[in-house]
């Protein structure tokens, strides 16, 4: 049986969607590294597919393991040769705007939510209204997540994952810990693991959207569901209270946590953990590829991040899909529906997770019968969640998420003392940016 993700208010429409000002140079800038990231964007991942290839897909998919999946799922498309090109991760995130008003690939890799409608409403994309009507399997939450703001299908979605906090079992028993459920378990557990000479939270923040996760979780475990969309969408002050009480929460797990964040990629963070240099990491599941060629596999679980207050609870669940889009003017259009509907079917998720079992297939005819006991956990997690999010720069604005918030949370990170004047700055930006 799929997973049910039923319970998502709006039929799952997990952020509002607020008024969005016409494309300018100014603002098809902002969000990305500038010119030069731009430039790389178009190098590496232009519109023309290589010699002999029959047409070309835009992936930010550079790590090895989801990488070479990719390939394996894309050499199983059955109407002819795909070009994949490659760039990094967050280069691709950063440069997307340009790109995509530039000379982009047929297909690309994107993310369900409000930055996939972001680039509907600017036309800078194909409706795919043709393709769901023929994929089967796909929930109504994920129908709902790949819904641009005019109604029209704009996303074909391929796996999704949580975040939650992981931790090694074998250590864990180690010592006899048990994952906590409030926050005075938390803290307490903390101490426990400090007394051990382990430092209790592995942290990184290196390229400004890792440290997303924990402001989130801890967003919607302080203030809840309803406000954290409501701040995603611009509609809350960032220097009023409820705000400054996330950096509150913050701050009583810093002195747990590993220092020097800044100079530390998510890989690094992960090898520490699985090194148990730390004794866990708030991450996506997809912490789980750097198990993979380990020599313990397996070693690896989590919990969800614990309850602050019980008057707001702990059953919001960040679960970012991930997926496909497809240019406004592909130069093949019959050809690139043809692969993005393929994209879309369970056999091609399956090839998919074959190859990288750290996410969940989207579509519920997606075959779960070789689902880790991670992968099964998680699907039984999320299924428990009265909401889900996706992550903070897919739930908000890509300018403000990149070109803001990434910024703001390293100076917290740098000097949490300066928080209430690094707000002040966030608000004065977001009023600019939204126009309220």
């Amino acid at each position: 049986m799929g997973l049910n993700l039923r319970n998502q208010p709006k039929k799952g429409e997990l952020v509002p969607r607020p008024a969005l000002a016409p494309v300018t140079r100014r603002t098809a800038l902002l969000g990305t590294f500038g010119i030069g990231a731009a430039a790389a964007l178009a190098g590496c991942t232009g519109a023309t597919a290589s010699d002999g290839a029959d047409i070309s897909v835009g992936s930010y998919e550079s790590d090895a393991i989801p990488r070479a999946s990719m390939r394996a799922m894309m050499d199983d498309f059955p109407g002819g040769e795909v070009d994949i090109n490659v760039l990094d991760h967050e280069t691709f995130k950063a440069s997307i705007n340009n790109y995509l008003q530039g000379n982009p690939n047929d297909v690309f890799t994107w993310f369900a939510g409000y930055r996939a409608r972001y680039f509907g409403e600017r036309g800078l994309i194909a409706p795919l209204d043709d393709i769901w009507a023929g994929l089967e399997g796909m929930p109504d939450s994920m129908r709902a997540a790949s819904t641009g703001t005019d109604g029209s299908m704009i996303f074909v979605p391929s796996t999704y994952y949580p975040w939650a906090v992981f931790y090694k079992p074998s250590l864990w028993e180690a010592h006899g810990w048990s994952p906590p459920t409030t926050l005075d378990e938390w803290l307490s557990l903390n101490e426990e693991i400090q007394a051990a000479g382990i430092t209790p939270i592995g942290m990184a923040d290196k390229e400004g959207w890792e440290a997303m996760g924990t402001f989130d979780m801890l967003n919607l475990r302080v203030n809840g569901y309803d406000y954290h969309v409501a701040l995603m969408a611009g509609e809350e002050p960032w220097d009023g209270e409820p705000a400054k009480a996330v950096f509150r929460a913050w701050d009583q797990l810093l002195p747990f946590q590993q220092a020097d964040p800044l100079g530390r990629a998510w890989q690094e963070a992960a090898q520490g953990l699985l090194l148990e240099n730390t004794a866990m990491y708030t991450m996506g599941m997809f912490l789980d590829q750097q198990w993979q060629t380990s020599d313990a596999p397996d070693d690896l679980d989590f919990f969800m991040f614990p309850e602050f207050d019980p008057a707001v609870g702990a059953d919001v669940v960040e679960a970012p899909v991930d997926g496909f889009m497809m240019a406004a003017e592909p130069r093949n259009p019959e050809l690139a529906r043809e692969l993005i509907a393929y994209l879309g079917s369970p056999e091609a998720i399956n090839i998919l997770l074959a190859g990288d079992p750290s996410k969940i297939g989207a579509s519920e005819l997606a075959d779960q019968s070789s689902y880790s006991r991670l992968q099964r956990k998680a699907v039984e997690e999320i299924g428990k969640a009265k909401n889900l999010t996706h992550f903070l720069d897919r739930d908000t604005r890509p300018d403000f998420a990149t070109t803001v918030l990434n910024p703001a949370f390293q100076a917290y990170l740098r000097t949490p003392g300066d928080i209430d004047s690094i707000l002040q700055s966030v608000q004065r930006q977001k009023v600019s940016i939204f126009g309220h």
